[in-house]
C-alpha cells in the first residue's frame, strides 16, 4: 500500500483527501490512500516521515510551504525558482531517503486562469505575500502579465499597500487574484480591504480559496460585473500534477 497525504498546520477542511479518494475510486487504484498530517510545528516533519516509512509522497499547504525546504534533500527548477514547495517526492537513492521538493501550485494557477484571460488583462494586483503568492509570480511570468503585490506591510518597491489602491490603480491593474486566506472558512465573512466599488467589467477577481466556493472577494466583485473565479480548479489540476510526479509521469 502505497500512503499519499496533505502536511500543513490547520487541515480538517481540507479538499485534498475527497479529491483523492474520489480518484481513486474512479481510476480503480487500490493499492493506494491519501492521509491528513497535521503539524503544529515544521520541526515535526522529519519525525512523521521517521515513524512513516510508507509515505511515497507529500503536498504541502500553509504555512508550510516555505518553512520546508531547508528540510528537504532537492529542489526541481521550478521549485527552486518560485521558492516555495507544495509537492514532496520520497523516493530512494540506493539506501538513502531522498526528499525532493516540487511546486505544482503554478501549473495549477496558469492553467485554470489562462481561458479567463482578455487582451485587457495585461497587468495584476497579487494580493498577499506569502507562499501561494510565490507560485502566482511565477505563473504570471509564464503569462508574460506583470504585476505588482500588495502588502500590509510592504518590503520593497514591488509592493504597495493597500492604502494605496485608488481608483486610479484598479483601473490599471485589470486582473486581482486573492492569495490570503482572507474569508477562507469558518471566517467567511472577511474580505481583503480593497474598494470594490472602483471594479469594472473588465476586472477579473482570481481567488485561490475554493472553500466557501463563493468568498466575499468574490460576491463584491460579482455585485460590480466582475469576471470571478476561485481556486478549486487549481487545486484539481496541482493535485494532479502532484500524483503525477509521485508516479514518475511528470
Amino acid at each position: 500500500m502505497k500512503i499519499f497525504g496533505l502536511i500543513g498546520r490547520k487541515l480538517a477542511h481540507s479538499f485534498s483527501p475527497q479529491y483523492f479518494r474520489q480518484k481513486f475510486s474512479n481510476e480503480k487504484i487500490n493499492d493506494a490512500q491519501y492521509r491528513l498530517y497535521p503539524l503544529e510545528n515544521i520541526h515535526e516533519f522529519h519525525l512523521l516521515i521517521k515513524n512513516n516509512p510508507d509515505i511515497a509522497g507529500l503536498n504541502v499547504t500553509i504555512p508550510y510551504k516555505t518553512d520546508i525546504i531547508p528540510l528537504l534533500d532537492g529542489l526541481s527548477k521550478a521549485a527552486k525558482e518560485i521558492g516555495a514547495v507544495n509537492t514532496i517526492k520520497i523516493e530512494f537513492s540506493g539506501t538513502d531517503l531522498q526528499l525532493i521538493g516540487y511546486n505544482t501550485d503554478y501549473l495549477g494557477f496558469t492553467k485554470s486562469i489562462e481561458p479567463h484571460l482578455k487582451s485587457y488583462h495585461t497587468k495584476a494586483l497579487i494580493l498577499g505575500t506569502g507562499g501561494s503568492s510565490k507560485a502566482v509570480k511565477f505563473g504570471l511570468k509564464q503569462l508574460n502579465i506583470d504585476f505588482m503585490e500588495v502588502s500590509r506591510n510592504p518590503q520593497n518597491q514591488n509592493q504597495m499597500n493597500y492604502s494605496a489602491l485608488s481608483k486610479e490603480v484598479l483601473n490599471k491593474y485589470k486582473l486581482i487574484i486573492n492569495t490570503t486566506p482572507l474569508g477562507m472558512f469558518p471566517e467567511v465573512n472577511k474580505k481583503p480591504d480593497i474598494d470594490y466599488s472602483f471594479l469594472t467589467r473588465q476586472h477579473l477577481l482570481y481567488d485561490l480559496i475554493y472553500n466557501p466556493y463563493k468568498t466575499m472577494f468574490l460576491k463584491e466583485g460579482e455585485k460590480n460585473g466582475c469576471q470571478i473565479k476561485n481556486g478549486l480548479e487549481m487545486l484539481q489540476i496541482q493535485a494532479e500534477y502532484s500524483w503525477k510526479i509521485w508516479n514518475d509521469n511528470f
